[in-house]
């Protein structure tokens, strides 16, 4: 009988086990042996028995390590320290081969062996290493040109999808705004200082492929302001020889009906257009977007943690981008002003913000920009909505419309 019957139940079937990638790493770690142990134990004790027993990490830095230990280090020597370190991605995900086998080196001499790429907030995660090889394994990545991410109550390390290097959708260029951001962010990033974490994710259009308007604090969605272009002669094509039934799959599904099709004219309410990108997707070969191009801020996104999950809320339908995105950091830094100055602990800015009010709270970021003679300006109404029927947070029937209620 296998000394781990629980958890070989996760080996079982066709999909991809992470067991099984534990035990590949067992063969030459004996860190990942005594996880798959200390596992097995926690499934038949109906417990964890992991303990946080302090804050570790490297001099200098008050984040980028995660400190982990076993509550029976005696018994589980190869996971008595089980830290976990946060190395900062490439924007975009991009990586080569020399870089990738420069850190596995690194962690195969330092730590278990055991990677995460990537973790949800981005960063590549090394899973598993004691406090003495800390700081011999920030110098060793240190060297090949790497840093540390972020971790704890401190801006988190931005992130974006791979946007104008393969995307032909990006409106945006994701991958300078990332490394600038984190550049510039360096105190920010590495050393906690906010009342809780603040997450940045920048998608190059509205498809957002990074879910950038559910899983971060700050949203940044490239978008355009002027018309959709339209290639008749592609249309044309479109309804006469291809697969896809434009009336049906494009015209009726368009969630404002702002289109319609005469024969193989297709015309286009552009005041009514939402940018969902559908139709866009749908038909690229008919349908760009436009040439005007920014990007949407979006304020408050988190995972159901404490108050439930939330959606990011539009602060700014449209801001101009030009690098270095001094305005863009303007507005960063009035958001994190208003949330630092009264912001509870462990309070998200999304939270912050429906405590305070929205209206309140977009009043006070607008104030501080003015006061610093800002070029952004805010509105004293944020509309994000025309009729209901296009608010996916309200529901109502036509009847209580009609009643006047």
């Amino acid at each position: 009988m296998s000394d781990t019957p629980l958890i070989d139940e996760l080996e079982k079937g066709p999909w991809p086990s992470f067991v099984r990638e534990i035990r590949r790493a067992a063969e030459q770690s004996a860190t990942a042996r005594d996880l798959i142990n200390i596992l097995e134990l926690s499934y038949k004790d109906k417990k964890t028995h992991w303990k946080h027993g302090g804050v570790v990490g490297v001099r200098g830095y008050g984040a980028g390590v995660i400190g982990r230990y076993v509550d029976m280090p005696e018994q589980f020597p190869g996971v008595a320290h089980f830290h976990t370190v946060r190395v900062n991605q490439t924007s975009g995900f991009v990586y080569n081969s020399k870089g990738l086998g420069e850190i596995m080196d690194i962690w195969d001499k330092r730590g278990s062996g055991m990677t995460n790429l990537h973790g949800s907030t981005g960063d590549m995660v090394l899973l598993g290493t004691s406090t003495d090889q800390l700081e011999p394994i920030f110098t060793d990545i240190a060297e090949k040109g790497w840093d540390l991410g972020g971790s704890g109550s401190d801006l988190r390390t931005p992130s974006c999808c791979i946007g104008p290097a393969r995307c032909e959708f990006a409106m945006i260029d994701t991958l300078e705004m990332t490394r600038e951001l984190t550049n510039h962010y360096q105190d920010e990033l590495h050393r906690p200082a906010f009342p809780y974490k603040f997450k940045i994710k920048i998608a190059g259009c509205p498809n957002d492929c990074v879910a950038s308007i559910a899983r971060s604090d700050l949203s940044l969605i490239g978008t355009w302001r002027d018309d959709i272009r339209i290639d008749e002669a592609e249309v044309a094509k479109y309804v006469d020889g291809s697969d896809i039934d434009v009336w049906r799959e494009v015209v009726m599904m368009c969630p404002t009906q702002c289109m319609d099709l005469d024969g193989t004219k297709l015309s286009i309410d552009n005041s009514n257009c939402v940018r969902c990108m559908h139709c866009i997707n749908k038909m690229p070969k008919a349908l760009r977007v436009g040439e005007d191009v920014g990007c949407t801020v979006l304020l408050g996104a988190k995972a159901p943690i404490v108050e439930g999950a939330m959606l990011a809320s539009v602060i700014i339908p449209f801001l101009e981008l030009e690098a270095p995105y001094d305005n863009l950091k303007e507005l960063i830094e009035a958001f994190w002003e208003v949330w630092d100055e009264d912001g509870k602990n462990k309070e998200r800015i999304g939270e912050f913000m429906e405590r305070m009010g929205k209206g309140e709270f977009v009043e006070a970021v607008g104030a501080i920009l003015e006061e610093n003679d800002s070029e952004v300006k805010l509105g004293s109404a944020i509309e994000q909505i025309f009729h209901p029927r296009e608010n996916p947070y309200i529901f109502y029937d036509e009847y209580l419309e009609e009643d006047g209620n």
